[in-house]
């Protein structure tokens, strides 16, 4: 994801997630289209009021929302005759999916099952329901401006000591320098990322698919 000023996830990360789960089934000019939007979602006009977009400050019902909005919206573009919006509300609704795993401690609330010995990163479930409904379930607040100055490695050390343990930068899972559970949560989201295809495989007729997929 690109740079904004919470730093979410690393572009890197995104383009990674979405080529893995999607490379096989879009043309390259629909995957470049999808991933352009995914990563735009990370835009600087994003990062403040549109906590729906990054499962922020506990926005994990208005995620959901967004999610769905964007499900909706691709279904509706796929009845007109342009394909590019199509395109671009499945890269906002991959971006919003993928920080999921990111900005949450639905990760935290998988390994802690399994007493300390958990399995590999590839056999996370991304969509366990009583983990993606637990009442423990919550997502990292943003604390302005220290969230904004842990991104500043410099002073991330003192940053980390002023912020409370429930912030953004304290619970991210962005980028591999925050631990072994990282790997979980690319894992979790490169599996949610294939679902979301899986889901609008299943709803398309088979002409508005080819359309979709663009091959």
């Amino acid at each position: 994801m690109a740079a904004g000023i919470i730093s979410p996830m690393i572009a890197q990360y995104h383009i990674e997630m979405t080529r893995e789960a999607l490379a096989l089934h879009f043309s390259e000019r629909a995957l470049q289209i999808i991933i352009a939007a995914n990563l735009k979602q990370d835009s600087f006009r994003n990062q403040f009021g549109h906590d729906e977009i990054h499962y922020d400050n506990n926005a994990i019902d208005e995620g959901d929302r967004y999610i769905n909005e964007q499900r909706g919206h691709i279904l509706a573009t796929l009845l007109s005759p342009g394909i590019l919006g199509t395109w671009v509300a499945f890269g906002r609704m991959l971006h919003t999916a993928q920080d999921f795993y990111a900005h949450t401690n639905y990760v935290t609330l998988w390994l802690d099952q399994f007493d300390g010995a958990p399995p590999p990163p590839p056999e996370i479930d991304p969509l366990k329901k009583e983990l993606v409904q637990s009442p423990s379930l919550h997502s990292g607040k943003i604390y302005l401006p220290l969230d904004a100055l842990y991104y500043v490695k410099p002073l991330r050390p003192l940053t980390l000591k002023l912020l409370p343990k429930d912030s953004h930068g304290w619970m991210n899972l962005d980028a591999p320098e925050q631990g072994p559970k990282f790997p979980y949560a690319i894992a979790a989201a490169t599996k949610r990322t294939a679902h979301e295809f899986d889901l609008l495989r299943n709803l398309l007729a088979p002409e508005m698919f080819a359309r979709f997929t663009d091959k």
